[in-house]
């Protein structure tokens, strides 16, 4: 008689199980253990973020959505068994609020002038009135609307009003909120809000971060609650999110680096939250980790780029090119900041000039270096162009170029009634793989200058019609990227855009 060994015997169980995970969340596990650390460092490598048309479009997200439903609701043996635990496991205790005329609440005249400027800064450096804002509304009490592949979240209210901001959170619930995502209430928080990212930072921080907030006018308001699909709608659910890919400890220096390097990458990864854009997500929507670190995501339909030797990039970035877009809004080797990024530079331009010259050090020690001669002399070959004849078959683009953009952007500088004058030939968004970022500035322009220096651009989206959008387009790629693949289906990507926006 045969009998089986240990392996054998586990060997269809091993089979059950690496079907039903692949049923639940479409990564293909081989072979066991099936243990936490295994399911995390698979789903860190599952399905390449598209930072294209299927990205951003409505239908894409839909057909993602049944194994997102299927792995959090329980479709799956790992799903289940987190959802159930989840929902029977006791969840976060609330935490007490503070008591009329306690301490922490909106009263600021208890934190010092040095507290109270660090935690501005660090306002300014997180962007909390970006999402926390409405458009039209009072800064911080939110409502502001945010698109991602489960539905719409709507930002809360930070305002100290004790019954519709965060007025009656002491400190301590404040920080839960940040480190662990988990509400005064005990509710869990979606990650949509950041707390990946704030859970890095300092205890000091936090606390001037709370005292700022806590001086700000306090804006009674209670914006639209966020209601997601069934299972999405069930809050306890992200605790188990939580487990497989939420790390809550705080920035720890690296003691082989220097301080300033060790200063960028807190902010980077910290309450900058760098990546929330700039890294791509796995299944589940966490960001990826190792080699895809900063290698480029998706931010409101925007393609955010990669910050890590960018191939996009017409010419390499030096670290005083990066100082000067992030302080600024341009630089003169790369071009403006807009769309999502301009808020991030308005903010920084606020902070520190150390602060700011820290990010850009980091980042551009996630590349190879690069000295200022030959980013010079890339430039200068990027600039001009492509002669002449490459265009030939594009002379309704170029006619359309010559009577909207010329003026501005000719390789000679173009006259500069808007402010700065950025070269089509060293702007990123005409190098990309994808022309969302291009057609968006050219359907809405720049209304909204990350500094006041910059200036405005118009937008043609009144004025040009889509095929005459595709044909402009077309051409500017032709002509300032002639080493890139032309853009295909142009015009109904500017339908797109047009109907986004």
């Amino acid at each position: 008689m045969h009998y089986l060994s240990a392996d054998e015997a586990a060997a269809p169980a091993a089979a059950a199980i690496a079907n039903a995970l692949y049923d639940a969340t479409g990564v293909r596990f081989r072979a066991p253990p099936f243990d936490a650390e295994s399911i995390r460092a698979a789903l860190m490598r599952a399905i390449p973020v598209d930072t294209h048309e299927r990205a951003s479009s409505k239908s894409a997200m839909r057909s993602a959505m049944p194994r997102w439903l299927r792995w959090l609701g329980g479709g799956g043996v790992v799903g289940g068994l987190i959802g159930l635990a989840c929902a029977l496991l006791p969840g976060p205790a609330p935490i007490a609020p503070v008591a009329a005329g306690g301490v922490g609440g909106a009263d600021g005249a208890m934190w010092s002038a040095a507290t109270l400027e660090r935690g501005r800064q660090i306002a300014l450096a997180g962007d909390c009135a970006v999402c926390h804002t409405a458009p039209g509304g009072r800064v911080n009490a939110g409502g502001l609307a945010l698109d991602t592949p489960f539905g719409t979240i709507n930002t809360t209210n930070i305002t100290p009003d004790p019954e519709t901001g965060i007025g009656a959170w002491t400190y301590s619930a404040f920080a839960r909120a940040m480190r662990e995502g988990i509400a005064r209430d005990g509710t869990h928080l979606y990650p949509a809000f950041p707390y990946t990212a704030f859970a890095r930072m300092s205890e000091a921080d936090l606390l001037a971060l709370y005292a700022y907030l806590m001086s700000q006018p306090a804006v009674k308001h209670t914006p639209p609650k966020t209601t997601l699909p069934f299972p999405l709608d069930q809050r306890r659910l992200v605790a188990g999110w939580n487990w497989l890919f939420h790390d809550a400890r705080p920035f720890a220096p690296a003691p082989d680096r220097s301080a300033m390097w060790n200063r960028g990458k807190y902010l980077v990864d910290g309450a900058g939250h760098c990546g929330a854009c700039h890294t791509p997500r796995n299944a589940l929507g966490a960001e990826k980790g190792g080699l895809a670190y900063l290698s480029g995501g998706v931010a409101e339909g925007w393609t955010a780029p990669s910050l890590v030797a960018s191939k996009a990039s017409p010419v390499p970035w030096t670290e005083d090119a990066l100082y000067d877009y992030l302080r600024t809004g341009f630089s003169a080797q790369h071009g403006v900041a807009a769309g999502p990024m301009a808020p991030v530079v308005a903010g920084l331009a606020a902070l520190p000039e150390s602060d700011v010259r820290a990010i850009a050090h980091y980042v551009a020690s996630l590349s190879p270096h690069v000295d200022a001669m030959t980013a010079a002399a890339a430039a200068a070959r990027q600039a001009r162009g492509a002669a002449a004849a490459a265009t030939l078959g594009f002379e309704n683009g170029r006619r359309a170029f010559g009577a909207a953009c010329a003026v501005c952007h000719e390789e000679s500088g173009g006259v500069g009634h808007f402010g700065v004058r950025p070269l089509m030939g060293l702007n990123t968004s005409v190098s990309q793989d994808a022309p969302d970022n291009l057609l968006r500035v050219l359907h809405n322009g720049i209304d909204h200058p990350a500094t006041a220096g910059l200036g405005y651009m118009p937008g043609f989206g009144d004025a040009f019609d889509d095929r005459q959008m595709a044909e402009l387009a077309a051409y500017i790629r032709a002509r300032y990227a002639p080493g890139q693949p032309p853009w295909r289906d142009l015009e109904a990507a500017s339908a797109r855009i047009r109907r986004s926006g």
